[in-house]
C-alpha cells in the first residue's frame, strides 16, 4: 500500500512539473542498479505515454553502449503507439517490460541528452500549426508516424552513427508536438523520419556498393 501511495504522489508531482524537470524527476527516481521498463512505467505514470516515450527517446541522443536498450525500449515505444493509435489500455509483454538494464549508465546517458531537450523545450510553443494538431484523420497519421520512428528506432543500424539519433529526434519532436499542441514539432517529426530514411537508404546503397566492388576485385 505504501509503495502505491509513494508511486501516486511521485506521479501528481510530475505532473505539476515542466518537461525538463519531469524528465529529471524521472532519473531521480530510477533504481540505484538496474531497472526495467515496467518499473520506468511505475515512475512515470502509465497515463503519461507520451512524456514517457520523451523519455525513452532520450538516451539515443547521446549514444551509449547498453545491450538491448534499442530492443526494450523500441518495442515500449511502439506498444505505446499502438495503444494510442486503437484507444487501448498499455500492455508490456513480461519479455520486454522485465528485461533489466544498467540504471547507472542510462541515468549517465539521460542526464547528457537532458541537455539538449531543455534546449528543445525552449524553442516549442503550443498552438502552432494547429492544422497538425487536430483530431480525427490527422491524430492517426501522427499516430502512424509516431509508430514509424519506433520502427526504425529498432532496425539494425545501431552500431552505425546516428542511425538511431534520427528516429529518436522525431519521437521527441511527434511526442512534445502532440502533448503541447505545437504543429511545428509534430512537422519536425516528419522531417526527422523522412531523415532517417535517406539515411538509411544512403548506408544500404553503400553497402551494396561496398560489395559488389569487392567482388568486382575478386574477379
Amino acid at each position: 500500500m505504501g509503495r502505491v501511495q509513494l508511486a501516486d504522489n511521485n506521479e501528481a508531482a510530475i505532473e505539476s512539473e515542466s518537461l525538463g524537470k519531469k524528465i529529471e524527476m524521472i532519473i531521480q527516481g530510477l533504481p540505484p542498479h538496474e531497472v526495467t521498463l515496467i518499473e520506468i512505467v511505475e515512475i512515470v505514470g502509465a497515463d503519461s505515454l507520451l512524456l514517457l516515450t520523451v523519455f525513452l527517446s532520450l538516451v539515443f541522443i547521446v549514444p551509449i553502449s547498453i545491450p538491448g536498450v534499442s530492443t526494450v525500449f523500441g518495442s515500449g515505444i511502439i506498444l505505446i503507439g499502438i495503444t494510442r493509435l486503437f484507444n487501448r489500455k498499455p500492455w508490456l509483454p513480461k519479455a520486454i517490460g522485465a528485461r533489466k538494464l544498467s540504471s547507472e549508465k542510462l541515468r549517465e546517458g539521460f542526464k547528457r541528452a537532458l541537455v539538449w531537450f531543455n534546449k528543445l523545450e525552449k524553442i516549442s510553443r503550443p498552438h502552432r500549426l494547429t492544422q497538425l494538431t487536430a483530431d480525427g484523420l490527422v491524430t492517426v497519421m501522427n499516430n502512424l508516424s509516431f509508430i514509424f520512428a519506433g520502427l526504425l528506432l529498432m532496425a539494425p543500424f545501431g552500431f552505425i552513427p546516428f542511425s538511431n539519433t534520427f528516429p529518436a529526434l522525431a519521437l521527441i519532436f511527434l511526442s512534445v508536438g502532440m502533448m503541447e499542441r505545437d504543429g511545428r514539432f509534430i512537422l519536425y517529426g516528419y522531417v526527422s523520419n523522412a531523415a532517417t530514411v535517406i539515411y538509411f537508404a544512403a548506408l544500404v546503397a553503400a553497402g551494396a556498393f561496398s560489395v559488389q566492388e569487392f567482388f568486382h576485385f575478386l574477379n
